[in-house]
């Protein structure tokens, strides 16, 4: 398969394909004249990189994760012990998503949104410590 088909059945960008070879992540055959030439296996991998970066995965985890796949002696306490970390990281950001919009929601209600110049979303942006 060439990158065009590979991006195609892996719903891949094929700049982020690029990527991920620059990077290690998969290494594709070249022929002759230097194209990449796929295999199923690198299709395979590819799906598999979209997934777990289209669950938030970091590339480094990314990498570990396909180096467990690829390993038959792993231990799938290795692979969740990735993923528990990864799962408090995400609660970790929605706990902070939910206190920017309890303050931002205050913010919009106590402002009248009229002619008038007082503002208090202004002044709370204005009250930043940079001292």
């Amino acid at each position: 398969m060439n990158i065009g088909e590979v991006a195609e059945r892996a719903g891949l960008p094929p700049k982020t394909i690029r990527y991920y070879e620059d990077i290690g992540l998969i290494r594709p055959l070249r022929s002759d004249n230097g194209y990449r030439a796929f295999q199923k296996n690198d299709l395979h991998k590819l799906a598999f990189l979209g997934r777990a970066r289209a669950l938030g995965f970091s590339i480094e985890d990314c990498r570990t994760l396909l180096a467990l796949y690829d390993d038959g002696t792993r231990e799938s306490a290795q692979v969740k012990q990735i993923a528990e970390e990864h799962l408090h990281q995400i609660d970790e950001k929605i706990a902070q998503l939910k206190s920017m919009r309890n303050t931002l929601a205050h913010l919009v209600e106590a402002c009248h949104g009229d002619h008038r110049p007082d503002c208090p979303i202004l002044e709370d942006l204005s009250n930043a410590n940079v001292d």
